[in-house]
């Protein structure tokens, strides 16, 4: 076997045909405990592309994990050919707790590449982008929309990027939603690296949800297949309307702050002076409708009961590729 078929990886090597659990490993919790976060690798016998699928960059977005870990668990990372990176939960520290961001109060996502000796989270960047994602000729990367704010499940990525289009249409989710990659984001890494990523959100933080879960494992498969490395014992569905590419976007936030509860559901099209909400007081002498400013779609939804004013409430859509 030469040494191209062997992939070396956090100092194990793995051949072709093989499978292996191994460890990333950063630092120790402050009670000396270690903690082992998983890379679990699966080869096929025969060569091919490399895909990394990643989740919980933030902590407490459980519903990536649970879509990864049905990838793992249905052996969907069990490819035809080439080799499936699969790291369920990068951010295991904020994972423990819930929390967002690193017990050094960064935020990963925005900390990257990383710095070998720097804080906490920049160690993790670090050793994420040098020792696993050079091996990987795409990414998915899972994330939820933060806190009580539920993200329509839908696909980010860059616009005027060829590879990137094919892919957020092979996988199929009710929209692309074109967004500028953020400095020191995970994305934005990958990007100067040339590794075509794709983006997923969907669901909230904290939760898990059976739809978007759905839709993120179906449109897994989808690119597998697209790129010959899904198993055959594996059916693939096609997506149940053509994907919606959003071009512009705005928040629409909160003007009183009180009681909040939206009328429309998420991806739904909406049309200007529309009513989609209400903020109510605690004693029945107030009650102001939230009106769309815009035709548009709605691809998040604050879900919080109690807003405070200048709160985030609903996203919408400002500029459709048509």
């Amino acid at each position: 076997m030469s040494e191209k078929d062997v992939l070396h990886i956090l100092g194990k090597e793995v051949a072709l045909g093989e499978s292996a659990q191994v460890s990333f490993n950063v630092a120790k919790l402050h009670t000396q405990n270690t903690i082992d976060v998983p890379v679990i690798i699966e080869r096929s016998k025969k060569p091919g592309p490399t895909v990394l699928i990643t989740a919980g960059i933030h902590g407490d977005e459980v519903n990536g994990v649970e879509i990864v870990r049905q990838i793992i668990s249905k052996g969907i990372n069990k490819p035809k050919r080439g080799t499936i990176i699969c790291v369920p939960v990068i951010n295991v520290f904020g994972f423990l707790n819930m929390n967002r961001e690193f017990p050094d109060g960064r935020d990963l996502n925005r900390v990257f590449p990383g710095i070998r000796g720097g804080s906490l989270a920049s160690r993790v960047a670090f050793k994420l982008v040098t020792e696993i994602l050079p091996h990987a000729n795409l990414v998915l990367d899972f994330h939820t929309g933060g806190a009580d704010r539920y993200n329509a499940a839908q696909i980010r990525i860059i616009k005027n990027e060829k590879t990137l289009d094919e892919l957020a249409n092979v996988f199929g989710a009710p929209f692309v939603f074109y967004s500028k990659n953020l400095n020191k984001s995970f994305r934005n890494t990958c990007h100067k690296l040339g590794i075509p990523t794709l983006l997923f959100e969907g669901g909230k933080s904290a939760s898990i949800d059976n739809t978007i879960t759905n839709t993120a494992v179906n449109g897994t498969k989808r690119v597998l297949n697209h790129l010959g490395m899904l198993n055959r014992k594996f059916k693939v569905s096609q997506p149940k309307q053509d994907c919606i590419h959003l071009l512009e976007s705005k928040w629409i936030r909160a003007k009183y702050s009180g009681m909040f509860k939206a009328t429309i559901t998420i991806n739904s099209k909406v049309k200007k002076g529309d009513d989609i909400g209400n903020i109510t007081d605690p004693y029945g002498s107030f009650n102001h409708f939230v009106k769309a400013p815009n035709d548009g779609y709605i691809i998040n939804i604050n879900e919080s009961p109690i807003i405070y004013q200048g709160d985030a409430i609903f996203h919408i859509s400002t500029k459709v590729k048509q």
